[in-house]
């Protein structure tokens, strides 16, 4: 991630394309829904999008056609669900295709799935759990943010495994040298930005609390803490 113009079989660039369209499509009626229910958001949202982009901006080389960096999504998942971050995500890495030359718009299905769809609903699906099983507010954004990190990394190495599979160990063997690879870069990147993260989140709970209760993301309790 992101993975760079051309660097996918046409075919794959297509199946990507068609299976991030539908989660973009419910992330835009979902992002509508919410704001219009609540206009104050909208710093919010934008906060949110904001990370994701400077965040995602960060690049170090990695993989052959590809980089590894953090992803900013978990944030923007918390505050406003994973669908949301399927059109917020396909936005950022547009932009970043079009001014930075990072990703492309051939691979620009590919890099949403993994970023803003995988990530996103790992991130949520995580902190729910994380909080069900009484972890604090700080343990759940950190693991939610890094494994949402991670998890994106994961997805990458099976897109790029499906599309280049080992000539002798198939997709397996493939798999396990990309992931291999991008782990050396992006475990420490991965902690590095769940820990970030909980600073942020930390200062929104703080400014705005009522928001994050709103949200039943906190507690007052957890606020006066």
């Amino acid at each position: 991630m992101h993975i760079m113009e051309g660097f996918l079989p046409v075919e794959h660039a297509i199946g990507w394309s068609v299976a991030s369209a539908p989660f973009v499509a419910w992330g835009i009626v979902s992002i509508k829904k919410r704001i219009a229910a609540n206009p104050e958001q909208r710093i919010l949202l934008g906060v949110a999008a904001a990370f994701s982009f400077v965040l995602s901006a960060l690049k170090l080389p990695s993989v052959t056609g590809s980089c590894s960096h953090p992803t900013g999504t978990g944030l923007g998942a918390l505050l406003f669900g994973p669908a949301a971050m399927a059109p917020i995500g396909a936005v950022v890495l547009l932009f970043q295709a079009l001014l930075l030359a990072h990703g492309g718009l051939t691979t620009l299905g590919a890099n949403i799935f993994s970023m803003a769809i995988v990530g996103p609903f790992v991130a949520y699906g995580v902190f729910r759990l994380a909080r069900s099983l009484g972890a604090s507010l700080a343990v759940g954004v950190f693991l939610a943010a890094s494994l949402a990190d991670l998890l994106t990394y994961v997805t990458t190495s099976v897109q790029l495994s499906m599309a280049f599979p080992d000539p002798v160990g198939g997709f397996m063997a493939s798999f396990v040298k990309f992931a291999g690879i991008f782990a050396v870069t992006q475990i420490p990147l991965a902690i590095s930005e769940g820990l970030l993260t909980v600073l942020i989140f930390n200062a929104l709970a703080r400014f705005n609390p009522a928001e994050l209760r709103a949200m039943k993301l906190i507690d007052r309790a957890e606020v006066q803490a």
